[in-house]
């Protein structure tokens, strides 16, 4: 919660994020990716699980909620954590160098975070990234061919300085409710909105266009309905810069992944 931040100590070095990779033609940008970190025990994040819901009818965010199990130990473990989601939360941290961990905390495109109940806060900095050009701008389309998810993401602009980034998958149910049983949040139901069952590397991108195949067969496993694809730069400490990103509203599974160039 704001005011009652879970820190880590990370040491004093801050590490960059790498510049941003362009799409093909320059002349495009893609969604801006947010981020919410949350937890059904934290009083202060309901606003924002309402702003994620009102971002998903934007076509130019893509808004994904992570549930954290930072607040389990105060009576109410929240029921769609997972440790993943919250080793990300912390991974950003360590990046950023900042080490603040807290929720509800949005990090925008990878680069920048903010309070999550904070509207206002939120949309300046997707539109603050956007006008100095940090969007992500490389081109990632997917594409259901029958039982196969058809993953195409496009090459960084001529001059480009060279970037290595994982190609990250993840299971996304769009709608959960929750009833409340104990806890800061005792007695509410609360809606949920895109949220990341789980998320995987499934390549690498460096620069070059990448094409990989999935079966849609499997993502019900992770309780997913749908999925997102993020185009992640890579930091010796963690996860970077979002450069792409792309979502679909049906299923599509990620076991056997073939990468071709």
């Amino acid at each position: 919660m704001v005011g009652r931040k879970a820190v880590l100590f990370l040491g004093l070095a801050v590490i960059a994020f790498g510049l941003p990779a362009q799409a093909d033609d320059g002349s495009s940008k893609g969604p801006a990716v947010v981020e919410l970190f949350t937890s059904q025990g934290c009083s202060s994040c309901p606003p924002a699980d309402k702003l994620l819901g009102r971002l998903m009818d934007d076509q130019t965010v893509i808004a994904l909620t992570y549930p954290v199990t930072l607040w389990d130990y105060l009576g109410w473990p929240d029921t769609l954590a997972s440790r993943e989601n919250t080793e990300r939360q912390f991974a950003y941290a360590q990046v950023r160098g900042d080490s603040a961990v807290y929720t509800p905390q949005v990090v925008v495109n990878g680069r920048e975070d903010v309070v999550g109940n904070n509207e206002n806060a939120v949309r300046r900095e997707i539109d603050g990234q956007a006008t100095h050009g940090l969007a992500p701008a490389i081109k990632v389309g997917l594409e259901r061919n029958g039982a196969v998810l058809e993953l195409r993401i496009g090459a960084a602009a001529p001059g480009a300085p060279k970037a290595s980034a994982t190609i990250w998958l993840g299971s996304i149910t769009p709608e959960v409710k929750v009833d409340i049983g104990r806890g800061e949040n005792s007695g509410r139901s609360i809606v949920y909105h895109n949220v990341v069952r789980s998320l995987r590397a499934i390549g690498m991108w460096k620069g070059h266009p990448v094409s990989i195949d999935m079966p849609i067969d499997e993502i019900s496993r992770d309780g997913g309905t749908a999925c997102v694809v993020l185009v992640q730069l890579n930091e010796p400490a963690g996860p970077g810069a979002i450069v792409g990103a792309a979502t679909t509203s049906w299923p599509a599974p990620v076991a056997n992944a073939r990468v071709t160039r």
